[in-house]
């Protein structure tokens, strides 16, 4: 497999990441902030001009496309195994109150804030399309999709379809992937 482009295990290592494991791929242009509270699974790939910063935590085969947004905070984002995010996603697990009741954006003393914080999981299984945005607290069920240019604002359930803005369940999802991941492992490990 041809490398170029990705950092080398050397190069993640003197990054500071907390924690990886084999065979991942994280582009060159890829901007990471916190390495130190990061920890990523075996066979992940990250795509140029992604963000991540903050408390990230992903399992093992998982996809970042390019553009994506990782902002986990002190709350965190964690991505379970065979997990896949799209082009353009963005996840937020603290955000501003837009309200007009408090002050916002990062130059301003916390005092000032009232901060929206809640981990953000995406359970096995799960894809995300591009250029959807996942706020604080949401909870993807294992198996689901959600369709492009979806706003999740609120949990998601397992094995379910849903796409829109605001993010709805349109359909069920297959579990065939249940049977071939089982292939997968038996033959990969």
């Amino acid at each position: 497999m041809d490398n170029i482009g990705f950092y080398s295990e050397d190069e993640l290592k003197q990054m500071g990441i907390m924690k990886f494991g084999k065979n991942v791929l994280i582009s060159k242009k890829c901007s990471i902030y916190n390495p130190e509270k990061i920890e990523i699974g075996n066979n992940v790939r990250i795509d140029d001009f992604c963000i991540l910063v903050g408390k990230i935590k992903m399992g093992r085969n998982i996809h970042i496309g390019a553009f994506c947004h990782l902002s986990g905070g002190e709350t965190g984002i964690e991505i379970m195994d065979y997990a896949g995010l799209s082009q353009r996603c963005s996840l937020y697990a603290q955000s501003d109150d837009y309200s007009g009741k408090t002050m916002t954006n990062p130059t301003i003393p916390t005092e000032y804030k009232a901060v929206n914080k809640g981990k953000i999981i995406l359970n096995k299984h799960t894809i995300i399309g591009s250029t959807s945005v996942i706020l604080p607290g949401v909870i993807i069920g294992e198996g689901a999709s959600v369709g492009a240019m979806s706003l999740v604002n609120k949990s998601i359930e397992s094995w379910s379809v849903n796409c829109g803005i605001p993010c709805r369940r349109v359909g069920d999802r297959e579990k065939e992937i249940l049977k071939l991941e089982k292939e997968y492992e038996e033959i990969y490990g």
